[in-house]
């Protein structure tokens, strides 16, 4: 099973300020105990918005429009992709994130499950997916 933790963004994030080094050596120490427990797939901080885009759908047609985006609860500065045997597992794993606030305030982190190619049925496409290698984590 893998799981997402997004880290949400906040007003300091968006202006490109970087935590301290008592952050960083705490988000390096829970990291690497992911890594050593064999669950880390992935990690990585995203630079603000402002340095950012989205593309807007209408039927068949596409819009782009550049960042900075208004609303920062709605944003992601950051994200940890973890693979466990149970959502009981990456529950404990998520209780010991450190907290992501840059001034350790206030702060949030939304966990979501990905789809695995089994949990979407078979069908020819499925069946493109598995043959690029990806979808189903390791």
């Amino acid at each position: 099973m893998r799981f997402m933790l997004l880290v949400k963004a906040t007003p300091e994030t968006e202006r490109g300020v970087m935590p301290g080094e008592a952050m960083f050596e705490a988000m390096t120490d829970f990291h690497e105990q992911l890594a050593k427990a064999g669950v880390l797939l992935d990690a990585a901080g995203l630079q603000p918005s402002g340095k950012g885009w989205r593309v807007l759908y209408d039927g068949g047609k596409r819009h782009v429009v550049d960042g900075p985006f208004a609303e920062t609860k709605e944003l992601v500065a950051g994200y940890t992709l973890i693979q466990t045997r149970s959502r009981d597992e990456a529950l404990e794993w998520t209780r010991r994130f450190p907290n992501p606030a840059v001034d350790g305030g206030v702060a949030e982190i939304e966990v979501r499950q990905l789809y695995e190619l089994d949990d979407l049925g078979p069908s020819a496409s499925i069946e493109r997916f598995r043959e690029l290698g990806i979808g189903n984590g390791r």
